[in-house]
C-alpha cells in the first residue's frame, strides 16, 4: 500500500496550544444564534403574566405562571411549526409534572432523593436521543430540583403545576401565532438555503470536506421531518424538492468531476466549454429557485433558462458523432448523460416551485400528525436499550449526573443555606457528557453568576422601590437571556443570575440575602461538577474510534445499496438511499464534532488531531466516489465479474475496518488487494467501452482512499 497520504508534520515553529484554543472557544460569541424576535415573544410570555398578577394583587400567582413560561422558552427555537409545537407542549407538560412531583416528594426526603436521582439518570441518558430530548431532560430536572425543596400540600402542588402548565402553553401559543399565515415558512427557508448552496457548488469547487451541501441537506431533511406523515399536496411537494435536490447534487458532483478531467487532460475544448457554460447556467437556475422559495421572486426566470440547457446538451450529443479516442468519447458521453439528467431534474424543480407559491397554497392546512405513538415509543426504547452500556458516553453521563446530584444533596444537607437547591441546579446545568462543554460552563457559570448577582443588586439599590420596577427588570433580563444568551453561555449566566434575584424579590426576600447564598451555592455546585468530571472523565480521543467505526459502517451500507442496484440493472430505491445517506451524514457530523472537541481537549496531541483530520479527508474521497457511481444511469452494464469482485472486496475492507474500530477482532493485515482488483477491472476485455470510463475513474479513487484509510486506521489503533 504505497498510496498512503501522510498527515502534515508540525515543526517546532508551529506550536499548538490546546488551552489557548479552549479559552477562545469558551469566550466565543456566536452571532448566528442571536434572534431578537424570539427574545421579544419569550419576554412577553414571561413578563405579561407577572405584570397581570401584580396588577390584580396576586403577584405569586402571576409569578407561578411566568416561571412556568420561562423554562419552556428554551424550547422555542427556529424550525417547523409542527415540530416546535410538539417540543414546547412536551416541555410544558414535563415541567408541570416536575412541579407537582417535586412539591409532593419533599415531605418524604428519602423518596425525594430517589426521585431526583432517577429523573437525573433518565435526563442524562436522554442525551443519546438528540438535542431536543436532552433539553427537555435538563429543564424538567431543574424544575424538579427547585420544587423538591418547597413543601406543598397536594392541592397547592396541583395548582402550582396547573399554573406552570398554563405559562408553558402561553409561551407555546405566542411562538405559534404566525402558524396560520406563515404555515410552511421554516421549511421553505431550509429548502431555499439548500438550493442556494447547490447554486454555489455548481461553479465553486470544494477544496476539502464532505460532499457539497451536506449540512444544508441534513438541516432541510430535519426541517421537513416536522411534517410527520402529512400527506397534503404542499407537504408532498416540499419532500419532492428535497429528493430532487439529492439527485441534483449527485449529478453536479459527477459533472464537475468530468469537467475537471477534461480540463486536466486538455483534450476536448468543445466539451469543456459546453460543460463550463452549462454549469454556470445551472447555478443561475438554482439561485432563482432559492429566491423563489424564500419569496423574493418567482421561478419564471429559471424556467426561461431551461431551453439553453437543452441546447448545450444537444451540442455535446452532436460532438459524440465525431471520431475520437475511446476515453474522450467516454467523457463526452458521460457528461452529456449528466446534462440530460440535470435538465430533467431542474425542469421538475421549477415546475414544483411554481406550484408551491404561498398564493396557490394558502388554503391548505397541516393535517394531524398520524405517526403511530407505538412506533415512536419503540424507536426511543431501542435507542435507550442500545446505550445501556458503559461503552456509551450517554450512559456514563447519566451515572455521573445521578451520583453528582446525590453528592451535592449530601453536601447541601450539611449546610444551613436555605437555598441549597441552587447547588444541585448548578450541577445539572454545568455537567455535560464532554470535557469542553463541562469546563467552559463551569468557569462561565461561576464567573457569570457573581457578575449577575452584583448587577441585579446594584440596580435594586439605585432604582426606586415598587412592583412596576420589578416587572421592568424581569422583562429586561429575560430579553437579554433569550436575545444574546444563546450566543455565549457567560452572558446567559449573567442574565439568568440577575433574573433570579428579581424573581425572588417578588416573594419578599431582600436581594442582599440572595446574593451571598446564591453565590456560595453556585461556586460549590460548579466545583463539585468539575471535580466529578475530573475523577471520571469521558475524553474525546477515546470516543473517536467508535464514531469512526459507525461512520464507516454507514458508508458500507450506502456503497452496497448503490452497487447492488446497478449490478442488478435496477433503479435504486430512492427512499432507502435517502435514509442511508441521511444516516451516513449524521455519523459523519458526529465524528466531525468529535474532532472539533478534540482540538480543545487538554492532553490531546497535534499528531492525534492531524491523523483524525486526515482520516476524515480520505473518507470524504470515498463517499464522493460512491455518489458519482450512484449518479450513473440504471443499466445492467456494471455486471462484470471484475467489478463484482471489486465491490465485494470494498465491502470486506470497510467491514474489517469497522470491526477493528469498534473493538472486535479483525485481520487488518490480510485485507483484499484493492489495487490488484482495480488493475483487473481496468484491463478487462471491455474496459475501453465508453460506458465504463467513469466507473474506472471512480473505483481508482476508492482504491486510493481505502488503502490510505487502512494505514491511517492502523496508526490510530496503535497510538490510542
Amino acid at each position: 500500500m504505497n498510496e498512503v497520504a501522510t498527515a502534515p508534520i508540525r515543526t517546532h515553529k508551529q506550536p499548538r496550544s490546546n488551552w489557548n484554543a479552549y479559552w477562545c472557544k469558551v469566550f466565543q460569541f456566536d452571532k448566528s444564534r442571536v434572534n431578537p424576535w424570539i427574545a421579544l415573544r419569550n419576554t412577553s410570555g414571561v413578563t405579561v403574566p407577572i405584570a397581570v398578577g401584580a396588577a390584580l394583587g396576586m403577584p405569586l400567582g402571576g409569578l407561578a405562571v411566568g416561571t412556568g413560561a420561562l423554562p419552556v422558552s428554551y424550547s422555542d427555537i427556529p424550525g417547523p411549526y409542527a415540530q416546535r409545537a410538539r417540543r414546547m407542549v412536551a416541555a410544558s407538560v414535563m415541567c408541570s409534572l416536575a412541579v407537582v412531583a417535586g412539591g409532593l416528594a419533599v415531605r418524604r426526603p428519602v423518596f425525594a432523593v430517589i426521585l431526583v436521582s432517577v429523573w437525573a439518570f433518565v435526563a442524562g441518558l436522554a442525551v443519546c436521543l438528540g438535542p431536543t430530548a436532552e433539553s427537555l431532560g435538563v429543564i424538567s430536572l431543574v424544575t424538579l430540583i427547585i420544587y423538591a425543596v418547597q413543601p406543598l400540600t397536594p392541592e397547592r402542588a396541583l395548582v402550582s403545576g396547573l399554573l406552570a402548565l398554563g405559562g408553558g402553553l402561553l409561551q407555546t401559543l405566542l411562538s405559534l401565532l404566525l402558524w396560520p399565515v406563515r404555515h410552511y415558512q421554516p421549511e421553505r427557508r431550509a429548502l431555499s438555503a439548500l438550493y442556494t448552496e447547490l447554486s454555489r457548488a455548481s461553479v465553486t469547487p470544494a477544496l476539502s470536506g464532505g460532499p457539497p451541501a451536506s449540512e444544508q441537506i441534513t438541516l432541510a431533511r430535519k426541517s421537513l421531518s416536522g411534517l410527520g406523515n402529512d400527506t397534503n399536496l404542499e407537504a408532498e411537494r416540499y419532500w419532492s424538492l428535497l429528493n430532487q435536490a439529492e439527485r441534483i447534487r449527485l449529478s453536479l458532483l459527477t459533472l464537475r468531476r468530468l469537467r475537471k478531467r477534461m480540463q486536466r487532460d486538455n483534450w476536448d475544448l468543445v466539451g469543456f466549454q459546453s460543460t463550463e457554460e452549462f454549469l454556470t447556467i445551472v447555478a443561475d437556475v438554482l439561485a432563482s429557485v432559492a429566491k423563489s422559495l424564500s419569496g423574493a421572486e418567482s421561478a419564471n426566470t429559471a424556467r426561461n433558462r431551461l431551453p439553453v440547457l437543452v441546447a448545450l446538451a444537444e451540442r455535446l450529443r452532436q460532438s459524440e458523432t465525431t471520431p475520437s479516442p475511446a476515453f474522450l468519447a467516454a467523457l463526452t458521453r458521460d457528461a452529456r448523460l449528466q446534462m440530460d439528467a440535470l435538465t430533467g431534474q431542474l425542469r421538475s424543480v421549477v415546475r414544483t416551485v411554481n406550484e408551491t407559491s404561498p398564493v396557490e397554497l394558502e388554503a391548505f392546512v397541516l393535517r394531524e400528525d398520524t405517526q403511530p405513538w407505538s412506533r415512536r415509543f419503540t424507536g426511543i426504547l431501542a435507542k435507550l436499550r442500545a446505550n445501556l452500556t458503559l461503552r456509551s458516553s450517554a450512559f456514563r453521563h447519566a451515572i455521573r449526573l445521578s451520583l453528582c446530584l446525590v453528592i451535592g444533596g449530601l453536601v447541601a444537607h450539611q449546610l444551613p443555606n436555605r437555598r441549597s437547591y441552587w447547588l444541585a441546579m448548578t450541577i445539572v446545568l454545568v455537567l455535560k457528557p464532554e470535557f469542553a462543554t463541562t469546563f467552559s460552563r463551569g468557569a462561565l457559570r461561576i464567573g457569570g453568576t457573581i457578575l449577575g448577582l452584583l448587577l441585579a443588586t446594584g440596580l435594586f439599590h439605585f432604582l426606586p422601590a415598587g412592583m412596576e420596577w420589578k416587572v421592568v427588570l424581569v422583562g429586561l433580563f429575560v430579553f437579554l437571556l433569550r436575545w444574546v444568551g444563546p450566543a455565549n453561555y457567560g452572558v446567559f449566566t449573567i442574565a439568568i443570575s440577575a433574573l433570579i434575584v428579581v424573581l425572588v424579590a417578588f416573594t419578599g426576600v431582600s436581594p442582599k440575602q440572595v446574593i451571598l447564598e446564591r453565590g456560595e451555592m453556585t461556586c460549590l455546585g460548579g466545583l463539585i461538577a468539575l471535580v466529578t468530571y475530573l475523577v471520571w472523565p469521558t475524553w474525546e480521543r477515546t470516543q473517536a474510534a467508535h464514531l469512526l467505526g459507525r461512520m464507516l459502517a454507514r458508508y458500507r451500507l450506502y456503497f452496497n445499496s448503490v452497487t447492488e442496484a446497478h449490478l442488478a440493472g435496477q433503479s435504486e430505491d430512492e427512499a432507502e438511499l435517502g435514509r442511508l445517506r441521511m444516516s451516513a451524514r449524521l455519523e459523519r457530523s458526529n465524528l466531525e464534532a468529535c474532532a472539533g472537541r478534540l482540538r480543545v481537549e487538554p492532553g490531546s496531541t497535534s499528531e492525534q488531531i492531524d491523523l483524525l483530520t486526515a482520516i476524515l479527508a480520505n473518507s470524504h474521497r470515498f463517499v464522493r466516489a460512491t455518489m458519482a457511481l450512484e449518479a450513473l444511469p440504471s443499466e445492467a452494464e456494471l455486471a462484470r465479474k471484475e467489478f463484482q469482485l471489486f465491490a465485494s472486496d470494498v465491502n470486506k475492507t470497510l467491514e474489517s475496518l469497522e470491526l477493528a474500530l469498534l473493538g472486535e477482532k479483525a485481520a487488518l493485515r490480510h485485507l483484499p488487494d484493492l489495487r490488484e482488483d482495480h488493475r483487473r477491472l481496468v484491463n478487462s476485455s471491455d474496459s475501453e467501452l465508453s460506458r465504463h470510463a467513469l466507473i474506472n475513474e471512480e473505483t481508482d479513487r476508492m482504491t486510493n482512499s481505502l488503502n490510505t484509510l487502512t494505514e491511517q486506521v492502523l496508526q490510530w489503533l496503535r497510538t490510542n
